[in-house]
């Protein structure tokens, strides 16, 4: 393992100074209009009938154009034919969206412009530099075939699917694929990316159901559609390796994937957030994976009951250098607290989450530190499932020891009213060091909420982007470990860890009133460890692996 201590002498500098107020709390404001965010999402007509239309969209977070600032992309649906009734037919060929940020405040729509108008049936994108020419390629994930769109560096997109083998299979268990999402990583250290593709369901469009005559059918109703991990070849193109892995589960009902290094031993394991049947956690045992959710207590709920989980959510909630796992689900959900001998304990109730989320159906959920005090806050989207019954998204304030309070009406109008929220992202799209939010709905307005977070208190913060000297293969889910006031703080380089959505790509540390990081140190995913010494605050720092912090 190599250790290299940097010392700053150079920054990258992209945030505004924090505004100083006398107030203490953060408040946001809904700045969907005025910022030209206006997408409109459909499920392909207006009848709520079918579990695709119900599960919503998501939203995806990343910088197309290297400018230093978050651009959104959005997807949608669009009429199915034999599964969206007649009245559909006028959202044939809705297209996805890409908002491009233009640094006032406001976005303008070019995913025309840009190649990436995709008109398929859009669930989820994941956002990568995948042959690392510096600039972030996507991959569309949808109902039917997926779709790879290269980044040309131009402001424009190819699509190069079929080049790289990655459209997935025509059908699986009898019927249409339907893919959720994807996580990149490089599971075999040869310093190439390669990924994993959530599958969810398959859907029988002529299934009625006997459970519940009169409503969709329950998820439980179907079977499953295998999720595959991909490897990457030396000529760019992917190879399915799943069952080589000992990761083919062909009836698994995935919903999210998030790859992290649960137990600290040096390479990665992947959560497996399913839907209606116990949660997966495989260990990475020497390039292979071993199932170990219910020996480690992360498969069920405080009941013992497998949910409708969405995704897991990575993060600190205590602060004690431990990773902790938040699920959201359709009950109350799921806060695996990290125990550090490789076992977790559900604290839902305990922390005061589950008395928040109970009977609201979380989709979209985030940890983020909103008023940047230095713990990790919890925001959910909610809505439910079977039928489109609106409810009120919440937005849970952590007391510093893992202890949370829902203060989403006391900070913003959005958590006054009832919404149908599913994907859920956090990006700083002014680069002012105050976490924003943007939430899509599947009522039938279809209009997402951007709120702005205004930064009403004098807390101070850092932005960090970790930027590997073999490109992506080396920082995806690399660790980093913050020495603050005397104090160890833990986070993971991982943004693709929300439902049908990737948050903002950076790394965000709130620091409270804490005016210095004594020390930063990275453990790269590819083994390598640095640290870095004298650091700045209040702004975003790039740190280059094997360089030290560095200016563009």
């Amino acid at each position: 393992m190599m250790i290299r201590i940097s010392t700053f002498f150079s920054i990258i500098l992209l945030g505004l100074p924090v505004i100083l107020t006398a107030q203490k709390k953060a408040a946001f404001t809904d700045v969907t209009q005025k910022a030209g965010i206006d997408f409109i999402y459909n499920f392909g007509d207006r009848t709520f009938v079918n579990i695709i239309e119900s599960s919503g969209s998501g939203i995806t977070v990343f910088d197309y154009n290297n400018d230093g600032l978050m651009d959104i992309y959005m997807l949608n649906g669009t009429y199915l034919e034999g599964i969206s009734s007649e009245d559909g037919k006028k959202f044939i060929d809705t297209p996805d969206a890409l908002y491009k940020n233009n640094g006032d405040g406001t976005f303008t729509n070019v995913a025309e412009k840009a190649g990436v108008d995709d008109r398929t049936y859009s669930m989820a994108a994941g956002a990568i530099d995948l042959d690392n020419d510096g600039f972030q390629d996507l991959f569309l994930l949808n109902y039917g075939p997926n779709v790879f769109f290269h980044n040309n560096g131009d402001g424009t997109f190819s699509d190069i699917t079929d080049k790289l083998a990655l459209k997935g299979q025509e059908t699986l268990n009898g019927f249409i694929k339907l893919s959720i999402g994807v996580s990149f990583w490089d599971y075999n250290n040869d310093k190439l990316l390669d990924c994993m593709v959530g599958n969810f369901l398959a859907f029988d469009p002529e299934y009625m159901s006997t459970q519940t005559p009169g409503m969709m059918p329950h998820p439980s109703e179907y079977k499953g559609q295998a999720s595959f991990l991909y490897e990457q070849q030396k000529d760019g193109s992917f190879k399915d390796v799943t069952e080589k892995v000992n990761l083919l589960y062909p009836d698994s009902k995935c919903m999210g994937l998030t790859v992290f290094d649960y137990d600290e031993d040096g390479d990665l394991d992947i959560y497996q957030a399913n839907d209606h049947q116990a949660n997966f956690l495989f260990k990475n045992e020497n390039g292979k994976f071993r199932e170990v959710g219910v020996e480690t207590g992360v498969a069920v709920n405080t009941h013992g009951v497998p949910t409708g989980s969405m995704h897991g959510t990575i993060g600190d909630i205590d602060n004690d250098g431990l990773i902790d796992i938040l699920v959201g689900d359709l009950r109350y959900g799921a806060l695996y607290r990290n125990l550090g001998n490789g076992f977790y304990q559900d604290v839902v109730e305990s922390s005061g989450v589950s008395a928040s989320l109970a009977g609201k159906g979380s989709w979209g959920t985030v940890f983020v530190d909103y008023d940047n005090d230095g713990d990790l806050d919890i925001i959910s989207s909610n809505g439910n499932g079977e039928e489109l019954i609106l409810q009120y998204p919440v937005l849970l304030e952590n007391d510093g020891k893992g202890h949370f309070t829902d203060v989403g009406k006391d900070l913003c109008s959005y958590f006054k009213a009832k919404h149908s929220g599913r994907g859920l992202a956090v990006v700083d799209y002014n680069n002012d060091g105050n976490m924003d939010v943007i939430v899509s709905h599947v009522d039938l307005d279809g209009i997402p909420a951007l709120l702005k977070n205004n930064g009403t208190n004098n807390n101070h913060w850092l932005g960090l982007k970790l930027i590997g000297k073999d490109g992506p293969s080396s920082t995806v889910a690399a660790r980093v470990e913050a020495w603050i006031g005397g104090k160890k703080r833990v986070f993971v380089n991982q943004w693709a860890t929300a439902y049908l959505s990737n948050n903002d790509p950076r790394i965000h540390i709130g620091l409270g009133q804490e005016t210095q990081i004594d020390k930063l140190t990275v453990h790269w995913s590819n083994g390598d460890t640095e640290v870095y010494k004298n650091i700045p605050i209040d702004r975003y720092l790039d740190i280059k692996e094997g360089t030290g912090i560095i200016s563009k």
